[in-house]
């Protein structure tokens, strides 16, 4: 849940960096720093607070270097401090490190480095690297003999980048976190994520855990677990530098919210064929659902609310299917067997919980299917089969493109599998149903162009609570809309089955706690019942719903939608529900892009 940035090159690395950090703060922006060569030792520069600010100290200290690492910090170990921040140093300034992850065996080994007389200065487990790298230097000639003794001792999950005094090189390795190397003629790039160096290439390469790289300005090395030379395939990302821009938006998550309509074009193209009411998915083979019994999917957060969406489309569809936290399926999902298809839904590809689960499905027998955005992730790698929602970089902490390119993705995948399956059947208006998916681009247009959402949140920014409800495929643009609005607004939120609202929340309606109902899909009808019951508490009714749909009188405020195919009125609705947050928490002077606590891409468990 931090990112890392390193560069080797002819070039000066400090303004790389810089950038990079940046570019990166949506993976941590509690603190940050830098580290580099500058020719008489290595400058750190690094406090708590944003880039921007370490910007500042570099300027007014004019440092330089051509090889140099850089970090910003989401807490684990330790509260934002500028001890805390990386990089972290050895006692002599020899080695400097950066780090993302959790070394679980970190009290250990600074037990052992105490007793060898190292000085620790701050409550991190990263410390102990640094310190680690030393002392094997003083045992080894080579100094990435040394580094990989030093990673060898560490237990827990890691993506790691150090420099060495007086050594023009960057040491890096990763197990369980991400690093993706980035190559540009004779400049060199290690970051968390793509986008830190998306301006100077799109060229890169997806190390594998237990590989460990050393980065000089005219060299970039891989040496797999054995230590042996090895190279890995590199591909040419599909992503420009404008893409990770703000652009004339105030912030990304407005942009990305804007963007849907282009990103989840990407979603469909050459997938749907409504003439025949057939779905493509050529990067799936489907000799992979043969023996298919039941499916279990898998998810964290965002990514979980679509899996439910997932699940009911498979569950309509006759398909046996159940959705799980990522974090519980080891010990909830029951037997697995070579049956069960496993279908991991992660937009990075990197999150730990569902990586965790797809090894569990893995060492169970299952065949597993990923959902994920990121072509090369460690998701991908690791399943049998991958399916790309194809949304693009996403950088607003809170997702909004990619919920809607998974459901989508998610919609399809449960077609192609109903279709394989020999007692499973694909929507009977399947074929009006993909054609009304080929219309949703432009539907969204719609929705944000006409959206009164502006003028809805200023009604909104005095109240207690705030409820989501809807049934069936609404139940989980419900709990996405509500996980947004806390996520952002951090007021206090919750989503529920409309039905459920009588069976205990309906004690917590007061006139202070507007419900957000989502009269979409083929059980509005239902959904308008349950509201009603809070309206009759006092509580104010926000409808979301078709243009002349039935809830529209039944509501106090009613955000419309295009009348189109039920399934496809939820994923309209989610938008509306994205711009109620989005207005609210900007009228509330929230920082949106980088809500309080939170980091876009969970790494550790």
């Amino acid at each position: 849940m931090c990112g890392i940035i390193a560069h080797a090159g002819a070039d000066d690395a400090v303004g790389t960096l810089i950038d990079g950090l940046e570019r990166l703060e949506y993976r941590g922006y509690d603190s940050a720093g830098i580290a580099v060569q500058n020719g008489s030792g290595i400058a750190v520069h690094k406090r708590a607070g944003d880039v921007s600010e370490v910007r500042e100290e570099i300027q007014t200290a004019a440092s330089s270097g051509d090889v140099g690492i850089g970090h910003t910090r989401w807490s684990t170990h330790g509260p934002p401090t500028d001890e805390n921040a990386h990089p972290h140093t050895t006692d002599t300034d020899n080695v400097a490190v950066v780090h993302n992850g959790i070394i679980e065996n970190h009290a250990e080994l600074r037990e052992f480095l105490a007793d060898e007389g190292y000085e620790f200065t701050s409550d991190t487990d990263t410390e102990v690297i640094p310190h680690l790298v030393e002392h094997f230097r003083k045992e080894e000639s080579e100094t990435i003999v040394a580094f990989r003794r030093a990673v060898e001792e560490l237990e827990g999950s890691y993506a790691i980048a150090a420099l060495v005094r007086d050594e023009g090189r960057v040491y890096a390795a990763r197990a369980g976190s991400p690093l993706v190397l980035g190559l540009d003629d004779d400049q060199y790039y290690l970051a968390s994520d793509i986008p830190a160096f998306i301006e100077h290439t799109r060229d890169v390469v997806y190390l594998e855990d237990g590989d460990v790289v050393v980065l000089e300005p005219n060299e970039a090395q891989i040496f797999d677990e054995n230590g042996l030379s090895v190279e890995r395939s590199g591909e040419c990302v599909d992503w420009n530098p404008e893409d990770v821009g703000k652009g004339a938006f105030d912030h990304y998550m407005l942009k990305e919210i804007h963007n849907q309509s282009s990103s989840l074009s990407k979603t469909i193209r050459g997938r749907v064929d409504p003439d025949n009411g057939r779905v493509a998915l050529e990067e799936l083979d489907a000799e992979i659902l043969d023996g298919v019994e039941n499916v279990h999917l898998v998810a964290c957060g965002t990514s979980y609310h679509a899996a439910l969406f997932g699940a009911r489309m498979l569950t309509d569809a006759g398909v046996r299917a159940r959705v799980f936290r990522a974090s519980e399926y080891a010990k909830m999902a029951g037997p697995t067997t070579e049956g069960t298809l496993v279908i991991p839904v992660t937009q990075s590809g990197e999150t730990a919980d569902t990586l965790s689960a797809l090894r569990t499905a893995t060492e169970r027998g299952a065949t597993t299917v990923t959902v994920t955005n990121v072509v090369g992730s460690t998701a991908a790698r690791e399943a049998d089969e991958s399916v790309f929602i194809r949304a693009g970089p996403e950088i607003g902490v809170a997702a909004t493109k990619t919920f809607t390119s998974q459901v989508v993705t998610l919609i399809l995948l449960s077609q192609k599998i109903a279709a394989e399956l020999p007692n499973a059947t694909t929507r009977e208006d399947l074929p009006e149903l993909l054609a009304a998916l080929e219309q949703v681009p432009t539907h969204i247009d719609q929705v944000v162009e006409t959206s009164r959402a502006a003028d809805l949140a200023s009604r909104l920014l005095e109240y207690d609570a705030y409820f989501f409800i809807g049934r069936g495929m609404s139940r989980p643009v419900a709990l996405e809309g509500a996980l947004k609005f806390k996520e952002i607004t951090y007021e206090h939120a919750e989503g529920f089955a409309s039905g459920q609202l009588k069976h205990g929340p309906l004690a917590l309606v007061t006139s202070q706690t507007p419900v957000f109902g989502l009269f979409t899909g083929d059980e509005a009808e239902k959904t308008i019942t349950n509201a009603k019951e809070a309206q009759t508490r006092g509580a104010e009714i926000i409808g979301i719903g078709p243009e002349n749909g039935p809830g529209a009188a039944e509501s106090d405020a009613y955000l419309r939608v295009p009348d189109t195919h039920p399934v496809c009125q939820n994923l309209l609705a989610n938008v509306q529900l994205q711009l109620v947050s989005y207005h609210t928490a900007k009228q509330l002077d929230r920082s949106i892009d980088k809500p309080r606590n939170l980091a876009k891409s969970v790494t550790v468990q």
